[in-house]
């Protein structure tokens, strides 16, 4: 893109806006220096890059690189072993932090927003560092005594020394002999070294040595000599201090100078993120959407078609939206209409909105807007008469046309503001149509605005060229900047001098001079547009209550969803809550003939019909499952293993036990007895090998058909979940229902990824539409042996 046009349309300006939404300098220079870019694939990356972190900031508005600073300068510095001040070494922290921070937020959501995540991908915190510069510096910029155990031990050691040195100046000053000679009782310093000060009438009173003087003379500050040697001591001591200190900040700035590489990485991938973060924020606030790309060369609607658009750098409560289709049919649109009607507002706003897309911006438009790529974006707008080089209007267009001309190919857009104005209207119109032809062969998208008459008859009857107008209100004498497309603009020249108060001999004289094929294609106009604005308030009210239709037929719908889901949530708590029950009882039932088959007792015939009516109300209160196909049960004899299909039940089950007496078949986590003729044999394919599993043999009390694991941390889950899929194992359940809830997929990706390969589990699925959704997991626990 050439720099020049884009700053005719004042693309800089809309740059510099989204650089008020970056969050530190190396984010806002890529803001400054972002350009539209001409490969589709980068323009498709950059614009859903915008919606992930619109989407991103509709649940967490906060979220940003935080206090990160450009510290690549600094890290230079670090490289060639240079020591780093104390705020450089906290910039650097800080943004190791805001790396941290960014690295372990776009992880965690990378499935939802994966094109952020692959920048956060390469991001690395450098934790030791962080946490070193973190233990020395406190964020006052000090270094900390816990830095080194040298450090501790010299500043303890120069504090007791300056205390020693203090009450021996104390002890001088509040004496009575010293205090007469004082010009006050206090301690000062001068040079590092801590004075008194002395009177000078006294000088000599008190040996010592003379630091300093005041301006008037009358006061001297010694340094008594009993206190020189504490005083030297002390020095020698903050001397140590500030050697350790500078110790401490080389060895950290080492660290970092080791380091600088990755941390360039870190500013340089955090400057992106900043960027792409400054993007939708800046889309929330122009209300913006993304614009759908076009596909190259679509020919049977149009490429270009901006739906409810705004010049983004006007105030959208008085911007008033336009709709512009181009491409397709036409590739020339030709908007006529009054001077200041809102021509060339819709002119830079195609090209602005152009731009701003292919630099992965959302534009200010409504949805179902789209744009193709462009190769070029040139316009031709406003007045730019050159003094200097003795250009007038007409010489200063038609330079500029001139290079649109050398640049332009056919998948270029081409504005063009009161094309052949500056000169003789005939010739202007020839010229202009000429120009038009040209661009129109090239196969351009040309969006351009005249006055001149021959050219609203140009798009008339040349294919491939559409007239378009801006209206104007003849009873407020004001433009209402709408862009109607498919007719061309009048001069209303007579109506608004006759609203003005023209005297109407006037008028009727100059309309006396208007040709009668003129004033009548005048007339012709105004009739057609009368004619369409009716139709389009008829189709404006037809698509109103088409919309009122939609909406009420979508409440209904939504209406009757509801009600269908929170009968089939009743109806499954029901469900679960009656074969929990069924499998209380029939645990019980297990353990009382288990007893009595330990003490030699034969169970009761009761028992047993209780517990295969326990399986037929467990059958009537499940959910259907799937058919098999009669076809697949090819006749041999039975064998103890096979699995059969169960007449009685129309379902499928594994025979525990065959004998001329009866069969007794497990279907689900249910056993039962039952004629052996009512079983044939059912032929499926081989399961695929599962990993041992290691179980405790005999019953178990039922954990329940469900676990609600909602509130949960993500660590709890592994342990807890293996050892109720394990008791449900026991128990004989044929399914279980785990709760983990919505929110930000965390916690069901968790448990998704335990069950994937976990022993005990033959298969698992969302919950369906009633059973709560992608909220729940439901898992099909793998069958029990025999001897398990």
């Amino acid at each position: 893109m050439h720099e020049r046009y884009l700053e005719e349309l004042e693309f800089t300006k809309i740059i510099a806006q989204l650089a008020e939404h970056t969050s530190f300098s190396a984010g806002r220079e890529l803001a400054l220096a972002l350009r539209p870019s001409s490969e589709r694939d980068v323009v498709a990356q950059m614009v859903a890059e915008t919606s992930e972190a619109k989407a991103l900031l509709a649940h967490r508005p906060d979220f940003g690189v935080g206090a990160a600073h450009d510290v690549r300068a600094q890290l230079e510095r670090a490289a060639i072993g240079s020591l780093l001040d104390v705020q450089s070494l906290l910039d650097v922290r800080d943004t190791l932090h805001a790396t941290r921070n960014v690295h372990h937020t776009l992880m965690r959501v990378q499935a939802e927003y994966p094109l952020l995540a692959d920048w956060a991908q390469g991001l690395d915190p450098l934790e030791l560092i962080y946490e070193e510069i973190g233990r020395c510096l406190d964020d006052d910029g000090r270094v900390l005594d816990t830095a080194s155990p040298e450090l501790m031990r010299l500043r303890a050691e120069s504090e007791l020394a300056r205390s020693r040195l203090m009450e021996r100046l104390r002890r001088l000053v509040n004496s009575a002999s010293g205090a007469r000679y004082l010009q006050e009782q206090i301690i000062t310093e001068r040079g590092s070294r801590y004075v008194i000060p002395l009177k000078a009438e006294y000088k000599g009173r008190i040996p010592g040595i003379i630091h300093d003087q005041s301006s008037s003379g009358a006061t001297i500050f010694i340094e008594p000599l009993d206190t020189v040697e504490l005083n030297n001591n002390w020095q020698s001591l903050q001397i140590q201090v500030a050697k350790e200190v500078e110790r401490i900040l080389y060895a950290l700035s080492r660290m970092v100078g080791d380091e600088a590489e990755t941390i360039a990485r870190d500013v340089a991938l955090l400057a992106e993120i900043d960027l792409i973060t400054a993007k939708a924020r800046y889309s929330y606030a122009q209300h913006a959407a993304p614009a759908e790309i076009s596909p190259p060369r679509a020919s049977d609607w149009p490429p270009l078609q901006l739906v409810r658009a705004r010049h983004p750098l006007l105030p959208p409560e008085t911007c008033v939206p336009i709709d512009v289709q181009l491409g397709g049919a036409f590739r020339v649109l030709l908007v006529t209409g009054p001077n200041t009607g809102g021509k060339t507002v819709a002119l830079k706003t195609v090209g602005l909105l152009a731009a701003m897309a292919q630099a992965g911006l959302h534009i200010p438009a409504a949805e179902g807007s789209r744009l193709p790529i462009f190769d070029g974006i040139y316009a031709d707008i406003g007045d730019e008469q050159s003094i200097e080089a003795s250009l007038s209007t007409f010489s200063s267009h038609m330079t500029r046309i001139i290079d649109i001309l050398r640049l332009a190919s056919s998948h270029s857009l081409v504005l063009l503001d009161e094309l052949g104005a500056g000169t003789d209207p005939t010739e202007g119109a020839a010229l202009a149509q000429a120009l038009l032809e040209e661009l129109l062969e090239r196969g351009c998208l040309v969006f351009c605005s005249t006055h001149y008459s021959q050219l609203k008859a140009f798009a008339l009857n040349r294919e491939g060229v559409r007239n378009a107008s801006v209206e104007f209100d003849i009873e407020t004498l004001s433009p209402t900047y709408q862009l109607v497309i498919g007719l061309p603009g009048r001069s209303n020249a007579l109506a608004i001098a006759q609203r003005l108060g023209l005297p109407e001999d006037i008028l009727a004289m100059a309309r006396e001079r208007i040709s009668a094929e003129a004033a009548e294609t005048d007339a012709i106009l105004a009739q057609v547009k009368a004619a369409s604005q009716a139709a389009e308030a008829d189709r404006a009210r037809a698509a109103e209550h088409a919309r009122t239709a939609a909406r009420l037929e979508q409440d209904l719908m939504r209406r009757l969803a509801a009600v269908e889901a929170e009968r089939l949530e009743v109806l499954n708590a029901a469900r679960c809550e009656s074969l929990e029950e069924i499998e209380r009882t029939r645990a019980e039932l297990r353990q009382i003939r288990a007893t009595w088959q330990n003490q030699g007792h034969t169970p009761a015939a009761s028992t047993q019909e209780a517990e295969r009516e326990l399986v037929r109300m467990a059958r009537a209160v499940a959910p259907e499952r799937p058919r098999p196909t009669p076809g697949a049960m090819p006749e041999r004899p039975l064998q103890v293993g096979d699995t059969v299909f169960v007449n009685s039940l129309q379902q499928t089950g594994e025979l525990l036990s065959l004998s001329p007496q009866g069969a007794e078949v497990r279907v689900g986590g249910f056993r039962l007895r039952t004629d052996p003729a009512g079983l044939r044999f059912y032929e499926r394919p081989a399961p695929e090998p599962q990993p041992t599993r290691v179980t405790t043999k005999g019953a178990a009390a039922s954990p329940g058909m469900e676990l609600d694991m909602r509130g949960w941390r993500a660590e709890e889950v592994a342990p807890e979940l293996d050892k109720y899929l394990n008791d449900a194992y026991l128990a004989e359940l044929p399914w279980v229902r785990i709760i983990h809830g919505r929110g930000m997929g965390i916690l069901r990706e968790v448990v998704r990824q335990q069950i994937e390969l976990h022993p005990l589990v033959a298969s698992h699925r969302p919950g369906q539409r009633g059973e709560g959704d992608d909220g729940v997991t439901v898992i099909t626990l793998a069958k029990r042996h025999p001897d398990s």
